[in-house]
């Protein structure tokens, strides 16, 4: 049986970290992210705003094509072009919006090496199959059907408890890992395991893992030595709890439906909120 401790609003206001004035752009966290696809810039798009409205300093955006061009449409801050230039990067976030299937021998090369590298990496989605060769600090985030492909590729069957699942994956993988759901729940290697029951039903939408992965690129940037767990754990708190403004929902009313850019918008508002 293993032991799941439930993450709170506590939990998660004692790992934000807030900035001082002796803080620049660069202190506050450089996220590099390397999403979207021509058939899915949106999950660029959702990505970018996450790490921007989470508190990042400075956001990279690494990428050409419509994805880039409809990012800067969006958040005309960031920085665009195919590869990082000299700019240093403190987390990066990759996999939104990507397709293995789709993915081209320069784009592979490119992805093993941020997988190569030290500095941490999200990694989502269309770059989950890479992630067992990776030796860079990691946090996964699966939903429950990439959970269950990433198993296979382990050699790992399913054992039909989610906890102990997360654990021995975490634990194969040697790196966090985040497996999304109505109950969020996140492993360490060490076999921590923590649940996250804050958000409503209506975020159960497309490109609400994208955000996700947006907001944790910046909470790792900004938060260099902290537990990966804990941190992906708050990711997952202020996700859920964004969208519970944006929704409406709580207190016993139902809410309303919203979108996946409503949460992302919503994320100042929780992090004030949190921290008043």
């Amino acid at each position: 049986m293993v032991d799941v401790r439930n993450w709170s609003r506590v939990d998660t206001a004692a790992r934000l970290r807030v900035p001082t004035a002796a803080d620049d752009k660069y202190s506050r966290g450089v996220v590099a992210v390397r999403t979207g696809s021509a058939a899915y810039p949106g999950a660029a798009v959702l990505g970018v705003e996450a790490a921007w409205r989470a508190g990042a300093g400075f956001v990279r955006f690494v990428g050409e094509g419509r994805a880039a061009d409809a990012v800067i449409a969006r958040r005309p801050e960031t920085v665009a072009g195919p590869d990082i230039g000299s700019t240093r990067v403190d987390a990066w976030v990759i996999g939104s919006g990507t397709a293995a299937a789709n993915r081209g021998w320069d784009e592979e090369r490119a992805l093993h090496a941020i997988l190569a590298g030290t500095v941490p990496v999200i990694v989502d989605a269309g770059a989950l199959d890479l992630v067992r060769a990776a030796t860079a600090p990691l946090i996964v985030t699966p939903h429950a059907g990439e959970f269950a492909r990433l198993r296979d590729q382990l050699g790992l069957d399913t054992g039909g408890d989610r906890a102990a699942d997360v654990v021995e994956t975490a634990r194969a993988l040697a790196c966090t890992v985040l497996l999304k759901g109505a109950t969020t729940l996140v492993a360490s290697p060490e076999g921590t395991v923590l649940s996250v029951e804050e958000a409503p039903a209506w975020l159960a939408t497309a490109g609400a893992g994208d955000v996700l992965a947006g907001m944790l690129g910046a909470l790792m940037a900004a938060t260099p030595g902290a537990p990966p767990a804990e941190i992906a754990a708050s990711a997952a708190w202020l996700h859920g709890r964004a969208a519970v403004l944006a929704s409406g929902a709580g207190d016993g009313r139902p809410g309303q439906p919203i979108v996946a850019l409503d949460v992302a918008e919503a994320i100042p508002a929780a992090i004030g909120e949190l921290l008043s």
